[in-house]
């Protein structure tokens, strides 16, 4: 009875301590789990609402803003491109006629200037007094003519009478008289340097009190409106072209402006060395912005093909080495964005022709193409049409 107490006793004592290392072990773990957040059981805050994550609150499903264009009908215009430069319609250089001293000056560089206006006087003083001094010759030798013919009105045979008046003014010097006078009345007529036609003043090269010798550069004049572009267009480009279509051009100076404007002319030789041949387009520059010797890129009409089914050039992609875009489908501004495989022909700078093939698709006139935006979608994306993307945050 005794050992049977005794190991009772003991058997009551591991169980107690047994008891006691459980607990403990459990508390251990307990607060080791808390700690590092890996409890499975989330906590309930009062009031017996459960937490919500950001995740959960946050869409993945928000639309994509996009740039959209119409698909359309219309004719397909194939242009010529090249590089070009502007020149003056007509443009000349005012040369002194008569040698002399600078008295006035009335103009000033890109002044504007009427046709016949006086641009620059040369000292008048010594061509006056040689004209005075023709002018007295003249009336000498007509008197002195006078006189050789006094009776010849009574001659009744005309031919008679003219051959007389002939050698009357022979005799009298009137006939060199009177050149001698136009000369000296010329040359007095050309101290005034005047405008040949309306235009601008370029390149004006004289002073007040400046002597000037004949053939001295005194400015310039051109005429700028309209201006000229002057084009070199390849051999092979040239028989696509004819006079009178539209052209388009641009310039480095005025950057995302176009002008437009119109072939007038094209040069029927062409160059050896770089087998092109020089093609001339007016374009109107009333407010004189486009100068002479700007530098331009030409777009011509070369080619036209109607009924062609025109997309922007934008919105053609490539992707697995196939050519496809993608269709706007929705209601309103938001929509999905659909992959579609097309097969494109013709094309000219800013549109492009799809065309039919049983292997791919084709679009309609009147749908939705996406020109912007578009580069990294997939198929049936949620997308919005927006004017520009940019300014939606879309890109940079």
């Amino acid at each position: 009875m005794a050992l049977a107490g005794r190991t009772f006793g003991i058997l009551g004592v591991v169980l107690v301590i047994a008891a006691l290392a459980t607990g403990t072990y459990l508390r251990l773990s307990g607060k080791d789990d808390g700690g590092s957040g890996g409890s499975s059981v989330a906590a309930v805050p009062e009031g017996g609402a459960s937490q919500v994550s950001s995740a959960d609150n946050f869409s993945t499903d928000v639309p994509i803003p996009v740039e959209a264009a119409r698909v359309r009908r219309d004719t397909l215009v194939v242009s010529v491109a090249a590089a070009a430069e502007a020149a003056a319609f007509r443009q000349t250089r005012l040369l002194s006629q008569v040698e002399g001293r600078v008295m006035r000056v009335r103009v000033r560089e890109n002044a504007s200037v009427a046709g016949g206006q006086v641009l620059v006087e040369i000292d008048t003083t010594e061509y006056a007094l040689t004209a005075a001094r023709a002018r007295a010759q003249v009336d000498k030798a007509a008197a002195t003519y006078r006189e050789l013919t006094l009776f010849d009105d009574q001659i009744e045979d005309p031919e008679i009478r003219a051959g007389r008046a002939g050698v009357a003014r022979a005799k009298s010097g009137l006939q060199d008289a009177e050149i001698a006078l136009r000369e000296a009345e010329l040359r007095l007529s050309r101290t005034q340097i005047r405008v040949p036609f309306p235009g601008r003043v370029a390149s004006l090269r004289v002073v007040e009190s400046q002597t000037v010798r004949v053939g001295d550069e005194i400015l310039t004049i051109v005429d700028l409106d309209p201006v000229k572009v002057e084009v070199q267009v390849l051999e092979g480009e040239v028989g696509l072209l004819a006079e009178g279509r539209r052209a388009r051009v641009t310039f480095a100076a005025f950057p995302g402006e176009e002008f437009l404007g119109r072939v007038q002319t094209i040069n029927p030789l062409v160059e050896r060395q770089t087998r092109t041949a020089r093609v001339t387009v007016m374009i109107p520059n009333p407010d004189g912005r486009i100068l002479p010797g700007m530098y331009a890129r030409v777009a011509l009409e070369a080619r036209k093909f109607p009924d062609r089914i025109l997309v922007p050039r934008s919105a053609v992609l490539e992707r697995d080495r196939r050519t496809m875009l993608f269709v706007f489908q929705g209601e309103g501004t938001v929509g999905l964005a659909k992959w579609r495989y097309v097969t494109i022909g013709m094309a000219n700078d800013s549109v492009v022709e799809v065309v039919s093939n049983p292997d791919t698709e084709m679009v309609e006139p009147g749908e939705w193409v996406l020109t912007d935006g578009h580069f990294t979608l997939i198929h049936d994306a949620r997308v919005r049409r927006v004017e520009s993307v940019q300014a939606e945050g879309g890109r940079p």
